[in-house]
């Protein structure tokens, strides 16, 4: 008889509750992973992606409670007769926040940390290391300091070191998230060799047709805790709501074809070049210590009323850096910034920031309070607004980010798509004149960013709106203006028609062109402007 094959990951009839929830995050979950092969798993933010991972790694129970039923079994083994050091050197976990994850100061100790917990030789260490910083090439940044790097090479760090550990199951929680479309791309080519190579991977990711490209042996979906598809990709296109999940743009055209459209009218009032800028950068260099890198090369920027603005650039472009000197965060080295006129090296964050609202990539950087109703009611409280007036902005903030049932649940007990609609509706709640977003879209499905953008971009106050993402249809879809860094230097500026033309100069910079982006450039003739694949599927013929 042929010898029974052990399958990496078996998951069997598998149920959760968290301890403060009266839900359950997982119902009756089963399923099993083969070595040498991915698994895309997919499903709208808060589903029960990021709890199976939990429950598959150990994390639930030895980290977060509650009530469960059913088992994982890893290669046969069940993970409740294991250890959790038993469990990691089965199982590579990349979180879906890096902030969470990395714990070293400078790159190569952050690489080297988890090998240091197995008591292996120095020089085997360092060679792991070294190869897996090649691999995923970040070779360069191995003595830069982790608190430097940007948010998309704090997720390469931290996959590095995942790698380093060699091991056989590979669970990845929104790897894309922070890295620019070229460096997703890289990734997710890493992650399609490392399956050849045998191990057996499950991805967890919104970044749907990006995924596609790499052909997952299997498409999990999920809905309210339960598998709801499990099948091929093919299969998946004409199953799932591709209003909640972000579709290729000609599947969607196709399923959206002669369906109602709701109407979208941006509230931000129109543009007059001639206005004073609201923010200006004149010549601004920049770098973090004395010894370091410089980051921002001589930048020339304005922001004026009415521009909805989309920063775009490859991974430690500088565009963070950009935005955090706007609300005086940074400094400039040299150079000037101005907001509203004034010299930002003259005033305070807290003056700043009854002007500018700033969402920061990682909401960790951003929560705190005990309730989400208290988050959101702490910066209108600071800016002396009334309590009717604090009441009225925090309820329009939930509803914006459609988070009304979690006003009295701890902000870091959400799940990470959660917490940044949390950390923007904290920032929507001030209502300030510009509001300045870092990825807002990272940990989010399609219906929920799109919901929020909308609601944000059709309601009055807003005198600027500035967005940083790695989403190029985003920035095409919302965006009235592309500013494009490169490098520390603007390189491109202007309507995303015109920065988004050449699709030669877009991979120079790092930036692919998405499906989206060439249907759009097929029918802007017909159209006149960029708009969404449902709206595009009006124009096509078939």
């Amino acid at each position: 008889m042929p010898e029974t094959l052990v399958l990496p990951l078996e998951v069997r009839g598998l149920s959760f509750r968290y301890r403060s929830r009266e839900s359950w995050a997982l119902r009756d979950i089963n399923l099993n992973l083969r070595p040498g092969e991915v698994m895309l798993l997919a499903g709208s933010s808060g589903c029960g992606k990021t709890t199976l991972m939990r429950c598959i790694n150990g994390l639930i129970p030895l980290s977060y409670h509650g009530e469960k039923h059913g088992d994982v079994f890893l290669y046969g083994q069940s993970v409740q007769k294991m250890s959790l050091s038993q469990i990691s050197t089965r199982v590579g976990t990349l979180l879906q926040d890096p902030e969470r994850q990395i714990l070293g100061t400078y790159v190569l100790n952050e690489v080297c940390f988890g090998l240091e917990s197995l008591g292996l030789p120095r020089s085997e260490m360092l060679e792991r290391a070294g190869q897996a910083l090649k691999r995923l090439g970040i070779w360069h940044l191995r003595d830069h300091e982790t608190f430097n790097t940007s948010g998309g090479e704090k997720q390469k760090v931290a996959l590095a070191g995942v790698l380093a550990m060699q091991p056989q199951i590979l669970l990845l929680d929104e790897p894309l998230a922070s890295l620019d479309p070229a460096s997703a791309h890289e990734a997710l080519q890493t992650f399609r060799a490392l399956a050849d190579e045998g191990l057996a991977v499950m991805l967890v990711e919104h970044r749907v047709e990006d995924v596609l490209a790499i052909q997952p042996e299997r498409v999990v979906y999920m809905e309210d805790g339960q598998v709801t598809y499990s099948g091929d990709s093919a299969g998946l296109m004409d199953v799932v709501d591709y209003t909640r999940i972000k579709l290729p743009a000609s599947v969607v055209m196709r399923r959206a074809k002669g369906q109602p459209l709701p109407e979208f009218k941006p509230a931000v009032p129109a543009l007059n070049p001639a206005s004073q800028p609201l923010v200006e950068f004149r010549d601004v260099r920049f770098r973090y210590t004395p010894d370091s890198p410089e980051i921002l090369h001589g930048l020339n920027l304005s922001v004026r009323a009415g521009e909805v603005i989309a920063i775009l650039g490859h991974n430690g472009s500088g565009k963070t850096t950009t935005v955090k000197h706007a609300l005086g965060l940074l400094k400039p080295t040299s150079g000037q910034v101005l907001l509203e006129g004034v010299d930002t090296t003259k005033t305070t964050v807290a003056w700043a920031a009854r002007t500018v609202g700033y969402v920061f990539q990682s909401p960790t950087q951003m929560l705190f309070a005990p309730t989400v109703r208290e988050e959101l009611a702490f910066g209108p409280t600071n800016l002396g607004f009334s309590k009717p007036k604090i009441a009225e902005n925090v309820e329009w903030a939930i509803e914006t980010v459609h988070l009304q049932d979690e006003l009295p649940t701890p902000p870091l007990a959400l799940s990470f798509g959660q917490q940044k609609r949390v950390s923007i509706a904290s920032v929507l709640s001030m209502r300030s004149r510009i509001l300045m977003m870092d990825e807002p879209t990272a940990g989010q499905d399609y219906w929920n960013y799109q919901a929020f953008m909308d609601t944000i971009l059709q309601t009055p106050g807003f005198d600027a709106i500035i967005f940083i993402t790695h989403d190029l249809d985003l920035a095409l879809i919302y965006a009235n203006r592309v500013v494009m860094l490169f490098d520390g230097q603007v390189v491109a500026d202007g309507s995303p028609r015109e920065v988004l033309a050449d699709e030669d100069q877009l991979r120079g910079w790092r930036v692919l062109p998405t499906s989206l982006l060439r249907m759009n450039q097929q029918y802007f003739p017909q159209t006149g402007r960029f708009l969404r694949a449902e709206a595009l599927s009006q124009f096509a013929s078939v």
